[in-house]
């Protein structure tokens, strides 16, 4: 195996998410290129009895035999992903999910939120109510809340969801609302305890529903991504939630 482990899953999972429609006829040319690169990482994963099989059906793609192949080739991508899956860190297991997995959102998720001990920050531009009633309850208690998200384009269901939970929780489970400028907000992400950096490819109140959604840990650059929404934070207009 030439690819990390973490980074294979990872490559399947955007693998799965791009897949086209392999029973269309006549083949297009992206789908040889998406067949070209499942082919690929297929291999990575060390199966050589599925890379053989994939190799073989992938030449029925686009004949009289295309819909049992497109089955196959689906199969044989799903297989090479669980098993990818199961060789990943522990941390990076269960990140990606598929469309309709909302309980597996929700868990990923509250995995992330779980390991907060002072402060989570939470950006989205597009947040409503299930930012708070599905997510973020899975803080732990007399950890601080903090969501940020666009003035222009947040959901009116997040504000009087928000002083209900200010209402109730109150310090147990403080929580601050802030609206950034439009526009300014160009990531969907949870911030954990000022260090750890995690970006989400939709935002939380579709995540999974309509395409497969990811929860990336970002290394390489938390602590600049960080510092620039803490900065906006910073200067963005509280909400206010308790009279």
């Amino acid at each position: 195996m030439t690819i990390k482990p973490e980074l294979l899953y990872r490559q399947l999972g955007r693998l799965i998410e791009t897949m086209p429609d392999l029973s269309k006829n006549p083949v297009e040319n992206d789908t040889h290129l998406w067949l070209a690169r499942g082919y690929s990482l297929v291999k990575e994963t060390g199966n050589i009895a599925d890379a053989a099989l994939y190799s073989i059906t992938v030449n029925n793609i686009g004949t009289t035999f295309g819909a049992n192949a497109a089955h196959e080739i689906k199969a044989i991508i799903y297989r090479a992903f669980a098993v990818a899956e199961m060789n990943a860190p522990a941390g990076a297991r269960g990140t990606f999910i598929p469309v309709g997995n909302n309980f597996d959102a929700f868990s990923a998720i509250s995995k992330v939120l779980e390991s907060s001990k002072l402060d989570v920050l939470i950006i989205d531009p597009y947040m409503d109510e299930s930012t708070l009633t599905d997510f973020a309850i899975a803080a732990p208690e007399n950890v601080s809340i903090r969501l940020l998200t666009d003035t222009a384009d947040f959901k009116p269901s997040l504000e009087p969801a928000a002083k209900k939970w200010a209402q109730q929780y109150r310090s147990l489970r403080p929580l601050s609302i802030r609206l950034a400028p439009k526009k300014t907000l160009h990531d969907r992400a949870i911030f954990i305890d000022h260090t750890k950096a995690w970006m989400l490819t939709q935002s939380l109140k579709d995540f999974a529903k309509r395409s497969p959604a990811e929860i990336v840990r970002n290394d390489d650059s938390a602590e600049l991504k960080i510092r620039a929404y803490e900065d906006i934070w910073t200067e963005a207009k509280e909400i206010t939630l308790v009279v």
